[in-house]
């Protein structure tokens, strides 16, 4: 398609071309009644196979429907020469002779307008804001027309945090949120739609944090807003006292989902039925199964978590190598340094059975009486986020950069594991010092598998060596989308 735009939609331009495009964006794409979306569910079938899926196109010449992926709408358009058809998802316009999605800025307006109709139908219609740029905006894109681009060697989203007096708890934290990739497009599509006093919302200081990470500004950046809210939102964590960077993760994320909306606009009060971006992002289900050890009658809850709390050697709970071998030297057919603990190890600990013993006895629902029984938790539902808290940070635990699996049950050998419960190491937060002071410092992923070391105004260069010899505290794994 030339810079000019598509030539080809001159020939749809004729009579009442925006009636019957309307119509058609408003029976069979955004579809805002019920009425017009079960219309849509009936008729929207492609008329040489049959199916609802296979991204449907409508022709925009005739009453045509017909699949994109078996070729079923090209062979229409081939066949009585009508160019243009339309997606029935996401309603962009295609050319069959441009082969390639088109922008015609009338046909775009129609298309918005329709779209805000559906919405407003529907009760969402506050839920996106539609970007535009305004006048000044325009005219300095005019006279700016140089453009930052992504090189391998960028580095944008990267700035260092002023220490306000033993923060660095606080800015190890938001260095990994401010890495964290899909919490970073929600807060740079300017996706957060605020109902509270700006000065008192969390969240709207977040995006504020996002745009000045993402700004270009290489000066270190003074968090004192966040630090204030922060106190007020949080009062356990008021004072320059050197607080826990796990329980400032924990609070953070609680304040940031209380200050959240869900989907229908309500308080995201109920943990376990919202859908804000926090919830999206962070929380997964947590299955506890009590064994009754007389009936082995099984009693089932589950509960949201935000991260998992890990055992090390060193802890108060007795630990010992799960993995094949005395020695904890082979995982999975992995060589690990001789003592050793992986992360694989501390998840198969966290999800075996535990016999809870005569002085813990449940009364059973079966047996009507107290018995003993085994409890056995196993992640019903992983979040997108992983956050692994490890719970002694003074022995070494050695764990990967990629590709690291997990499923409910960690019984299973690795290889047979589901490849869509693949995730990646993207920060790192790590603790130097006593268990009650010393000093945070975070290992970030970058675009193209760069990693930098963030301490608190200062920023290096890292290898990944440096990330994985370093003893963890927090790991926060990203899942990988295909």
């Amino acid at each position: 398609m030339s810079p000019a735009g598509c030539s080809h939609v001159n020939g749809f331009k004729v009579d009442n071309w925006k009636q019957n495009l309307r119509v058609i964006y408003q029976c069979f794409v955004w579809s805002g009644s019920v009425e017009t979306r079960k219309r849509k569910a009936k008729s929207c079938i492609c008329h040489l196979c049959g199916a609802h899926l296979n991204r449907l196109h409508s022709c925009l010449h005739c009453v045509f429907f017909g699949c994109f992926s078996k070729k079923h709408i090209h062979e229409h358009a081939k066949n009585k020469r009508h160019n243009l058809a339309i997606d029935l998802l996401y309603g962009g316009i295609y050319c069959f002779v441009c082969q390639d999605y088109i922008y015609d800025k009338d046909m775009e307006q129609i298309a918005k307008e329709e779209q805000r109709k559906a919405w407003k139908l529907q009760g969402i219609g506050e839920k996106y804001s539609m970007w535009e740029p305004t006048k000044r905006e325009l005219e300095l894109l005019r006279h700016n027309p140089k453009r930052r681009k992504i090189t391998a060697n960028c580095t944008i989203g990267l700035r260092g945090l002023i220490n306000l007096g033993n923060t660095c708890f606080m800015n190890c934290i938001v260095q990994a949120l401010t890495h964290t990739p899909l919490l970073r497009d929600f807060f740079l599509s300017d996706r957060h739609k605020c109902e509270m006093q700006s000065n008192s919302c969390l969240v709207c200081e977040m995006s504020q944090l996002f745009q000045e990470f993402y700004s270009g500004h290489r000066s270190p950046h003074i968090p004192f807003r966040l630090l204030h809210l922060v106190w007020t939102h949080a009062r356990h964590l008021a004072g320059y006292e050197q607080q826990d960077a796990h329980e400032f993760l924990i609070a953070a994320l609680d304040v940031l989902h209380r200050h959240c909306k869900d989907d229908n606009g309500k308080k995201a009060n109920n943990p376990n039925h919202c859908s804000c971006i926090i919830d999206q992002i962070f929380t997964g289900g947590l299955q506890s199964d009590v064994t009754c050890q007389v009936c082995h009658g099984v009693s089932t809850t589950i509960d949201p978590f935000w991260d998992i709390s890990l055992d090390l050697p060193g802890s108060s709970t007795p630990f010992w190598p799960l993995s094949p071998g005395s020695d904890g030297s082979v995982v999975n057919g992995d060589s690990h340094p001789s003592g050793a603990t992986t992360l694989t190890d501390c998840l198969r600990r966290f999800t075996r059975p535990e016999h809870l013993g005569s002085s813990a006895k449940i009364k059973c629902s079966g047996c009507h009486s107290y018995q003993e029984s085994t409890k056995q938790l196993t992640m019903k539902r992983l979040p997108i986020v992983a956050c692994f808290h490890l719970k002694v940070s003074v022995h070494h635990i050695a764990y990967s950069d990629k590709e690291s699996r997990m499923n409910g049950q960690y019984q299973q050998p690795v290889d047979s594991l589901n490849n869509d419960n693949k995730y990646s190491l993207f920060a790192v937060v790590n603790h130097q010092g006593t268990l009650e002071s010393g000093h945070y410092t975070t290992f970030i992923r970058q675009h193209k598998d760069q990693w930098f070391k963030c301490d608190d105004a200062i920023i290096t260069k890292a290898s990944i060596k440096d990330v994985l010899d370093s003893e963890g505290y927090l790991l926060f794994y990203h899942k990988q989308f295909y």
